[in-house]
């Protein structure tokens, strides 16, 4: 048996190694608590409002583009059983450090958009049926506490998960169970699964445009790929963890989308915005408490906060181990063995996107920025195949990432009919990383140049 004394005391450069405490179970419950969460509690009204009442449809159209792009993020992953993702990938295929560098930087905002819309969830939306406090300052307050837990130490903060993550369920449950007892008592409007909002749109529009920030709901899967150096033998349980987990999680989506729309009109779910499940529980179960279901909403946009702050940190401490950014993000506590540098920068980005920026905004931003992640990884794991590997690792029928290209394109575009200001607040957020990229840039040079000084005098005495 090889010895994994020096894998679990020592890391790249020197730094202590991640602990492996992730098993089968564990990393099933991670992907199923990073994808439902806040898409389906904060942004389901939204979604009926771009489509109407066939809101199901999104979803599962969102699913099946999500299903295809895990088939290359599961090859990739048991190819290159390390953290980083997407960009370690990326820098894998194509060799160009920029690029590199901004798909990591897409990826890390994607996570920090996505926790950052589950602060601002946490206090406008849900908080509200207890305490009335000021806003931003709970979603600030939310975001310092994720960095706590996350600090604290991935085992401490998957199990965590666990616990809200059946929480979360368990809420999305109730709304099914709301939605049949209403219809077996005669209620609802079948005719509305099938409606389409055509107003000033094509019904191709209004699908993929509603697709385009339904697609925000089934993220989360690309996370784990993020935490593989923290996870027992990855190569073997990462494709059934990732299958089943997006599989469970699109069911329970959809089940509650086709109740929501035969309990309440598209319009109605539309103006209720981030509260449109509170909204069907009202017309579906008058009598049950919305405080308990408000409970069941803060645990699951908490949950989704942290696995995605959890997420933007070990990102950067792949990449920091890359060299591709500062290796400083890549500093590890000597007694949490948490990647304290890299937390605290993830959790000072999120606090200024709190600060200004709209829920709805930073959901169709996650969705844009992942989208065309997403592209590029279904083209590097093609490009990747004429790299062998030594041990044999799930491999995909290679039409999955052809067609899961083609359709990430087209949703990043605006013929799917996404709005202009998505594309603004990506914009703002990849010039930051430009900026970013030019500081490191210059950081690296001169580090080199002072190297090659002191190589170049002639040694003392």
């Amino acid at each position: 048996m090889a010895d994994t004394t020096t894998t679990e005391q020592a890391g790249p450069s020197g730094q202590p190694s991640l602990k492996r405490v992730m098993g089968s179970k564990l990393l099933l419950f991670f992907v199923v608590g990073d994808i439902i969460g806040t898409g389906v509690y904060a942004l389901t009204g939204q979604v009926a409002g771009r489509v109407g009442g066939a809101l199901w449809l999104p979803f599962l159209i969102a699913f099946v583009v999500a299903f295809m792009t895990a088939f290359s993020y599961l090859e990739l992953v048991g190819k290159y059983p390390q953290a980083a993702g997407a960009a370690l990938y990326t820098h894998k295929a194509f060799k160009i450090r920029f690029l590199t560098f901004m798909v990591a930087f897409a990826v890390m905002c994607s996570g920090i958009t996505s926790a950052s819309s589950a602060a601002k969830a946490f206090g406008d939306t849900y908080l509200k049926e207890f305490i009335t406090a000021p806003m931003p300052w709970v979603a600030i307050l939310f975001v310092i506490g994720l960095a706590l837990i996350n600090f604290r130490g991935v085992s401490e903060s998957v199990k965590t998960n666990v616990v809200l993550t059946c929480i979360e369920i368990g809420g999305l449950l109730i709304i099914i169970g709301v939605g049949v007892w209403a219809v077996l008592n005669g209620n609802g409007d079948a005719s509305r699964l099938v409606e389409f909002d055509t107003e000033n749109q094509t019904m191709l529009v209004a699908i993929t445009s509603a697709t385009s920030l339904a697609f925000f709901a089934m993220v989360g899967f690309e996370d784990s790929v993020n935490m593989a150096e923290e996870c027992k033998d990855p190569i073997r349980i990462f494709p059934k963890a990732m299958l089943w987990g997006m599989v469970i999680a699109a069911t329970i989506y959809i089940m509650v989308s086709v109740t929501s729309s035969l309990l309440v009109p598209a319009d109605d779910l539309a103006a209720a915005k981030s509260s449109a499940l509170l909204k069907v529980l009202d017309v579906g179960a008058p009598g049950f408490p919305r405080e308990v279901f408000s409970a069941i909403g803060l645990f699951a946009v908490i949950n989704s906060a942290l696995i995605n702050m959890l997420m933007a940190s070990r990102l950067l401490y792949g990449m920091a181990n890359q060299r591709i950014i500062p290796k400083q993000l890549g500093t590890v506590h000597p007694f949490r063995r948490s990647p304290w540098v890299a937390i605290v920068f993830t959790s000072l980005i999120a606090i200024g996107l709190v600060s200004f920026v709209d829920i709805g905004v930073l959901g169709g931003t996650t969705a844009l920025l992942l989208l065309a992640v997403f592209a590029i990884v279904n083209v590097a794991v093609l490009v990747l195949r004429k790299e062998k590997s030594a041990h044999k690792h799930f491999r995909a029928p290679t039409i999955i990432p052809v067609l899961a290209a083609i359709f990430c394109v087209y949703l990043v575009t605006p013929l799917s009919g996404r709005p202009a200001r998505d594309y603004k607040v990506a914009a703002i957020l990849l010039g930051v990383g430009i900026v970013l990229w030019g500081i490191n840039w210059l950081i690296m040079r001169a580090t080199h140049k002072e190297e090659d000084r002191q190589l170049a005098e002639p040694p003392v005495g």
